[in-house]
């Protein structure tokens, strides 16, 4: 089993990546290109994924086949991270009828009952060392989650982020718009996107605080 990666070659996907990175993007267009990411990316992450069945039916003037979600097949949406909550906010509409878990990035605390059925789509904010995002693959596989199940949605990865989901969650598949190739010094995504939280929620741009997860 390999761990496959998803970029898809869209250009409404690379045209809201980049303004993400650059850094002169201001706070509510930043909010906007994450929300964007999210639905493009759900999107494509749904296309050959999402359960659906063939029904019967009848327009005004025939009968004839068609297909529709199969609600018998529960679907779980986790937000890791209060940072990912912009990229939730364009998935939301693609996703109308999920069950959604808020988490934290340190300790992702699930509930005991969720069916083990489930379609899992995760959304963080990016991958950079891939801690966080392990410890929510490993505590969703103790629940029998596993990675056939599951789909990442992220803007961005790094490559040692994705080298460390690969031996832990070898069959897993993540959708993101770049893999960019290093982190820096202080844990964060080079070049990157900036500080998420900062850029989403401060009202202005910050310099990049804090350590990547």
């Amino acid at each position: 089993m390999t761990l496959r990666v998803v970029v898809p070659p869209h250009p409404l996907i690379g045209h809201w990546l980049s303004v993400l990175r650059d850094r002169d993007t201001p706070g509510p267009l930043y909010a906007t290109a994450m929300a964007e990411l999210g639905r493009w990316l759900t999107y494509e992450a749904l296309r050959q994924w999402l359960p659906h069945r063939g029904v019967q039916l009848r327009t005004e003037l025939a009968t004839t086949e068609g297909q529709v979600v199969d609600s018998t097949v529960p679907l779980l949406a986790c937000v890791l991270g209060t940072d990912a909550l912009g990229l939730w906010d364009g998935a939301r509409p693609v996703l109308p009828t999920s069950r959604v878990l808020h988490l934290t990035q340190a300790d992702p605390v699930l509930p005991s009952d969720l069916d083990r059925r489930s379609g899992v789509l995760v959304f963080t904010s990016e991958v950079a060392s891939g801690r966080s995002l392990r410890r929510l693959i490993e505590r969703l596989a103790e629940l029998g989650l596993t990675g056939e199940r599951l789909r990442v949605i992220t803007p961005l990865v790094a490559s040692p982020g994705l080298q460390l989901l690969g031996e832990c969650a070898p069959d897993l598949t993540l959708h993101t718009a770049c893999i960019d190739p290093e982190l820096d010094g202080e844990g964060r995504i080079r070049p990157g996107i900036g500080s998420v939280a900062n850029r989403l929620f401060a009202g202005h741009n910050l310099e990049p605080v804090g350590r990547a997860a």
